[in-house]
């Protein structure tokens, strides 16, 4: 092995053992995204500043939301999957569409299922879907960055052939002998640290009176940051490359660019002062 290459670390995919039950540190990725993310949610609730005024809606009612957007990160992400990435292998084994523990979540899908939660809640809620949204998104990024470390400790999703030269190449235990980018941590950092940080900033300069805006800008910078860290990330081997050569990933992050782009346009123009007039 050449010394410039990285030894992948001795990870064990199981975080914690309770006798014959298993943690793993995917489902922890999960679990602490949820948790954090609520936590930080509350605290822009909190700050009437960031509104213009009182917020869209109660701590209580985020409270409460925080189990319909769960559900629809699970059943859309796996839905998602089933659907996007693998239907034909699912279709000849229905039984397995409820084994998570085996793996198999699409983003796409499971942020498809937060989009029903937000209007389903916010509709029966009577609170701003647009707002819903933004404080959705806006916490969002909190559980791809931990769910890109978790791909990255159980050694999935690994990357493409690099250059044996790159220094911070990686051989995967379950990517053959030859070293790979580590493209989980290229979209840790993309989809998770730098997606937050404009969002967080944009927060502070006032996004949040502009309905709409957070959601908007998410959605562009996360098409953007996945279609980047496609272009690294080995395809699904059932897929492989489809149209154009580009990957499901990829094909599925590109509406994500015009819609994003509408948002963002009609936020702008609606204006701060709309906020009571958005989207119900």
């Amino acid at each position: 092995m050449l010394p410039l290459l990285i030894n992948f670390p001795s990870f064990d995919p199981i975080a914690l053992s309770l006798g014959p039950f298993a943690i793993r540190w995917y489902a922890l990725a999960y679990i602490g995204g949820i948790v954090i993310g609520w936590l930080y949610a509350r605290s822009l609730v909190k700050k009437e500043r960031l509104w213009g005024g009182p917020p869209p809606m109660s701590l209580v009612q985020l409270d409460d939301f925080i189990l319909w957007v769960t559900l629809g990160i699970i059943l859309g992400g796996r839905t998602g999957y089933v659907l996007f990435y693998n239907l034909p292998f699912f279709i000849e084994h229905p039984a397995a569409m409820f084994k998570l523990w085996e793996g198999g979540m699409s983003f796409h899908g499971g942020f498809l299922g937060c989009v029903v939660a937000v209007m389903w809640f916010a509709s029966r809620n009577g609170i701003s879907i647009l707002s819903l949204g933004d404080i959705t998104t806006a916490v969002g990024p909190i559980g791809l960055f931990l769910g890109r470390l978790a791909n990255f400790i159980n050694s999935e999703l690994w990357g493409r052939l690099a250059d044996p030269n790159l220094p911070w190449a990686v051989i995967f235990p379950t990517g053959g002998p030859l070293p790979r980018h580590p493209s989980q941590l290229y979209e840790a950092g993309l989809e998770g640290i730098l997606l937050f940080t404009v969002l967080a900033v944009m927060i502070r300069f006032g996004a949040l009176k502009r309905p709409g805006l957070i959601l908007g800008s998410f959605i562009l910078i996360y098409g953007l940051a996945r279609i980047t860290g496609e272009h690294f990330r080995e395809p699904d081997p059932q897929l492989g490359f489809l149209w154009g050569g580009l990957t499901m990933g990829a094909l599925l992050s590109i509406p994500m660019l015009i819609v994003g782009v509408i948002l963002i346009v009609l936020a702008v123009r609606r204006g701060a002062s709309d906020t009571a007039e958005a989207i119900h």
